[in-house]
């Protein structure tokens, strides 16, 4: 790959930008002062920039807590989006959220530009569960948790697969599940007569939710905390 390609890739850096750097003798690979923008470099080579090591990561996987009203897509034109939350050092080319929350729901949103993964992640046949807080207008009763726990069928015929309900404080549950359809988790709470005040995913698989991340900030998911997610 072209050196000023795979600098730029990374979201730090314009193509232009890295050309200057060129020009300015402040890019140095494999120990060589560079002069060529087009030089073809591999993830492997040692890059440094302005005397700091350079680090390619093919992919970035991100952790948002997403405040309400934030829609859960690239582009809007009347709302904030969870890409404009991204702080600059962490954007690049592709990135996009990885599954969706309402724009009324709090919480865990992954951010990524590793598609595959997004696919594993999301895809039924993983079964990765999504771990939510809702406080709802009613108390559940065991029988209610009863025909959740079952896997309830919506209004429109949609038959849910088994949740997990975890009673809480108050009128706050836990509620576990591995699908991800349309206002899902209301629409499951609707079906026993309640209704969803507010809703907050604090888990991807066996991941969870950053304690000390504030709503409306991010930060970079390790490697080992990405293995949570899908193992």
């Amino acid at each position: 790959m072209r050196l000023d390609r795979l600098i730029a890739s990374q979201g730090q850096y314009s193509r232009n930008d890295v050309k200057k750097l060129i020009r300015q003798g402040l890019v140095v690979v494999n120990g060589e002062t560079v002069k060529d923008s087009d030089l073809q470099v591999d993830c492997k080579s040692e890059i440094s920039i302005c005397g700091k090591p350079f680090k390619y990561k093919e992919h970035i996987y991100i952790m948002l807590n997403k405040p309400q009203g934030v829609v859960s897509a690239t582009d809007d034109r009347t709302h904030k989006t969870v890409l404009d939350l991204v702080p600059d050092e962490l954007k690049r080319d592709g990135l996009f959220p990885a599954g969706r929350l309402d724009a009324d729901t709090t919480g865990f949103v992954l951010i990524t530009d590793d598609g595959d993964f997004a696919h594993k992640m999301l895809s039924p046949k993983s079964h990765v569960s999504k771990t939510y807080i809702a406080t709802l207008a009613d108390p559940l009763s065991d029988e209610d948790i009863k025909i959740l726990e079952q896997g309830i069928t919506l209004k429109d015929g949609y038959e849910c697969l088994p949740a997990t309900i975890n009673r809480l404080e108050k009128n706050n549950f836990e509620i576990i599940i591995c699908e991800g359809k349309y206002h899902q988790i209301k629409r499951m709470f609707g079906a026993v007569g309640n209704k969803v005040l507010a809703l907050k995913r604090t888990k991807i698989g066996g991941l969870p939710l950053d304690i000390d991340l504030k709503e409306g900030f991010c930060r970079e998911i390790t490697q080992e905390e990405l293995g949570e997610i899908t193992t």
